[in-house]
C-alpha cells in the first residue's frame, strides 16, 4: 500500500505575512523521496505590507525572484530545481524588463512558462505576480 503524501508550509523570513488563508509555499513530499514545491503567486511587498518600488516592473521583478529564491531554499532547492513558472504583468510593455530578470536566475534552466497580461494585482502598485512548481 503507498504511503500518504507529507504537506509542509514554508514560511520563509522576509516574507509579508500572508493577508488570507494560505502559505507562501507548500512543501509536497511523495513515496519514494520526490519533493514538489508549489510557491504562492508572489508579489513585490516587504515584510511590513508595502509595496516595492509601485509600478516598476524591473525592480518588482527582482525583489519577486529574490522572494521566490527564499522559499525555494527553505524547501533545499534552487531556480535550477522550479519546472513550471506562471507570471502576470498589468502591462505586456513590462516584458522587457521582467525577462532580463527573469533570465538571470533561471539561466539553462528553462523551466515551462506562461505569461499573462491581467487587468490588475491584488495590491494597487504591484504590477507583476510571478508563481513555481519545483521538484527535487
Amino acid at each position: 500500500m503507498p504511503q500518504p503524501m507529507k504537506t509542509t508550509p514554508i514560511h520563509p523570513g522576509g516574507h509579508p505575512a500572508p493577508r488570507g488563508a494560505y502559505s507562501p509555499g507548500v512543501q509536497v513530499e511523495l513515496a519514494g523521496g520526490t519533493t514538489i514545491l508549489f510557491a504562492t503567486g508572489q508579489l513585490a511587498v516587504d515584510p511590513d505590507g508595502n509595496v516595492v518600488a509601485p509600478f516598476e516592473a524591473g525592480a518588482q521583478t527582482e525583489y519577486v525572484f529574490q522572494l521566490i529564491g527564499s522559499i525555494l531554499a527553505a524547501a533545499g532547492m534552487d531556480f535550477s530545481n522550479v519546472v513550471r513558472a506562471q507570471t502576470f504583468l498589468t502591462n505586456m510593455a513590462d516584458f522587457e524588463k521582467f525577462s532580463a530578470v527573469r533570465n538571470r536566475y533561471f539561466g539553462e534552466s528553462r523551466p515551462a512558462s506562461t505569461l499573462l497580461e491581467v487587468k490588475g494585482l491584488a495590491r494597487e502598485g504591484c504590477c507583476v505576480e510571478i508563481e513555481v512548481t519545483a521538484i527535487r
